[in-house]
């Protein structure tokens, strides 16, 4: 059946071990670090029984006649991508903020396996089985899925196996029933999530055909031997009046250690063959990049409505100069729009018979998007002046004394000083605090690396439409075609 988000919040109470700011935590789901994602998560799941959201997050089985989540439906159509994007539409609405790391953004990486499963057959036809069978239980039952990728590394000129091994995560053991895993990996929300796909990060595999770290599998955030150290929360530490974002949807990112964890057979998906490993990570984010990228644009109409509210309010949207900066934040929110459609309506058969958004553009997206954030957040505090660093406390403009002054400078016309208040502390999260901080290395780095986003680029990219335009006017053809 369809989850609650009561069900949700009582599947964290599991006995799972989790470490922030030097105490472990007893009920993540009351935690003053984890309780606002907790519950805009939980908030998810209620909104599918809601009559005014029901029909965007959720569709009825064919097979099952169950209702189900829509951003669960692996996708074979563009009307189900358009469906997804209605959806994750819905849920950033009902959440009222940005939100990466729900569980859409990452089981589109399931669907990447599922595509691979001619790879992995040339392994075990049984991992290939576990795939289908986990790829249709998160149809059917939509855990909070996230992803497991990065490792702590260390040093990286040297192989694993010439330092601590466990500095990339690697089988250790089997038994009867499994593997055994031991190492750690970086995941956000993974502390208050029910499930990660753990993968590999990519590997000097050199000429190996077989390795213990090329190895994914599904892991159950609860089971024993796990254990979550997580980074300090901003949220518990900021007052909404103050920081409307940052108190709200900090998205706790976590290293889970696997301190000797048995994976069952039946949910590993490859192991030791580094075939499976290189092909998994050259197509990971095939389905998962359209989701993430759909986050900027969201993103990208926070800052244009700054932007153009702040300059309306001061009488500026006169000056020609305040127009072109306005526009220009309009121009990439525009152009992340842009690719984000026509991913869809040129969207591409997949090998494993789903509907993937077109490659080229859809990389190509993530790059605008990325490169782009940097530079049209400066915009936006070039357009809002120095009162969003100067901005006084909400506690300033209620005190009795300078309250009255501040409510007479800051009053423009019929707009109340409260408003304005509220404006800036919006542009201020959205801008210079901790959580915007955070949010733009996060978005730099959430998918792969910057030169990861370029290769992807590359490796998708096809060159025979310029390569042939050059060879027929040119006298060089041979050598273009070769």
């Amino acid at each position: 059946m369809l989850r609650t988000g009561r069900d949700y919040i009582e599947s964290l109470r599991d006995g799972r071990e989790v470490w922030i700011d030097g105490e472990r935590v007893e009920d993540v789901a009351t935690h003053p670090a984890f309780a606002p994602m907790v519950n805009v998560r939980a908030r998810i799941y209620d909104l599918g029984h809601e009559a005014g959201t029901a029909s965007l997050l959720t569709y009825t089985d064919e097979d099952s006649a169950e209702c189900c989540a829509t951003t669960s439906r692996p996708p074979r159509t563009r009307e189900d991508w358009r469906a997804k994007r209605a959806s994750v539409d819905a849920i950033l609405d009902g959440a009222g903020g940005v939100v990466t790391r729900v569980g859409d953004e990452t089981v589109g990486e399931m669907w990447s396996l599922f595509d691979g499963q001619d790879v992995l057959n040339e392994i075990d036809s049984a991992f290939s089985a576990n795939i289908a069978h986990h790829v249709r239980r998160a149809q059917l039952l939509d855990p909070f899925h996230v992803s497991a990728n990065t490792d702590p590394k260390g040093n990286r000129a040297l192989r694993p196996q010439d330092q601590d091994p466990d500095v990339l995560l690697h089988v250790v053991g089997e038994t009867d029933n499994g593997i055994v895993v031991r190492g750690a990996k970086f995941e956000t929300a993974a502390a208050y999530a029910n499930q990660a796909f753990v993968k590999p990060t990519i590997g000097e595999w050199n000429n190996e055909v077989l390795s213990d770290y090329a190895v994914g599998f599904l892991a159950d955030m609860g089971a024993p031997g796990i254990k979550h150290i997580c980074r300090s929360a901003f949220a518990a530490q900021h007052d909404p009046d103050e920081y409307p974002l940052t108190s709200r949807y900090d998205e706790i990112d976590t290293m889970i250690v696997f301190d000797d964890v048995e994976i069952p057979w039946e949910n590993v998906f490859f192991y030791r063959h580094t075939k499976a490993a290189a092909f998994i990570r050259a197509t990971l984010h095939r389905y998962s990049i359209y989701p993430y990228v759909q986050r900027y644009l969201r993103f990208a109409d926070f800052l244009l409505g700054v932007a153009y509210a702040s300059a309306r309010s001061t009488g500026v949207t006169m000056h020609q100069g305040v127009r072109e900066k306005i526009a220009q934040i309009a121009c990439y929110r525009e152009g992340v729009n842009a690719h984000l459609t026509a991913a869809i309506e040129l969207a591409q058969p997949s090998p494993g018979g789903l509907l993937m958004p077109n490659q080229p553009m859809m990389y190509a997206g993530r790059v605008f998007a990325s490169t782009q954030l940097p530079a049209v957040m400066h915009t936006l505090r070039d357009l809002c002046g120095c009162q969003v660093s100067l901005m006084p406390s909400k506690a300033m403009f209620d005190s009795p004394g300078a309250g009255k002054w501040l409510r007479k400078y800051f009053t423009i016309g019929e707009i109340p000083a409260e408003e304005r208040r509220k404006l800036f502390a919006l542009a201020r999260d959205l801008l210079n605090s901790d959580y915007a901080g955070h949010r733009l290395t996060f978005q730099l780095f959430a998918q792969s690396p910057p030169f990861s986003h370029l290769l992807a680029v590359y490796n998708n990219y096809d060159f025979s439409g310029p390569l042939d335009l050059v060879a027929r006017y040119s006298d060089v053809a041979d050598a273009v075609r070769k």
